[in-house]
């Protein structure tokens, strides 16, 4: 079943988190490194859990993770791996924190290299999602093959985030990602 079918038999009255998330954010193009990093690691979050309890607990991760800033993130050192991993409104699993930082700091380099971490995505586009994944292995930590596709999908890099059929589909590529089914 695809998201979008998913998303679609949700009754009108029910409280998931998901109609809003695809509706507004699935597949829509990112272009702030802060949110792109974001998005990066609230799917390295979601690996082994469901994505109704990210989504639930996404402005938690905002507020411990100082709004995903990235220069901050990569600056974090003993006592913020301590505080994040005794933060109850997060996911508190050390390979995930460390994860978190070791990829900030991955992007600052990007950034360094490439001006940003939406350059260097750019700079790689296109391509299969095999030598994305591959190459996010490569660049960061914590990366498989569906974080890595989850996070493109979602962030417009790659197809597959909405059926053709869908009224979220045109508006998403009006928006500019970069996908064609």
């Amino acid at each position: 079943m695809s998201y979008c079918t998913y998303v679609n038999a949700l009754s009108s009255d029910d409280p998931s988190p998901h109609r809003h998330y695809h509706d507004h954010q699935y597949g829509f193009p990112l272009h702030d490194d802060n949110e792109l990093f974001c998005r990066l690691i609230l799917e390295i979050n979601q690996a082994g859990l469901s994505w109704t309890t990210i989504l639930n607990k996404q402005e938690n991760f905002r507020k411990a993770y100082h709004d995903f800033d990235i220069v901050t993130v990569a600056a974090y050192g003993d006592e913020d791996v301590a505080r994040l991993l005794n933060d109850a409104g997060i996911i508190r699993n050390r390979l995930k924190v460390n994860a978190a930082i070791e990829n900030a700091r991955a992007i600052r380099r990007l950034q360094q290299d490439f001006g940003s971490f939406r350059d260097w995505l750019a700079h790689h586009h296109p391509q299969p999602r095999e030598a994305w994944v591959k190459l996010f292995k490569k660049t960061f930590r914590f990366t498989g093959g569906e974080i890595v596709n989850e996070f493109l999908m979602s962030t417009g890099w790659l197809p597959g985030a909405h059926d053709p059929d869908c009224p979220v589909y045109l508006r998403a590529l009006e928006a500019g990602a970069l996908w064609k089914q």
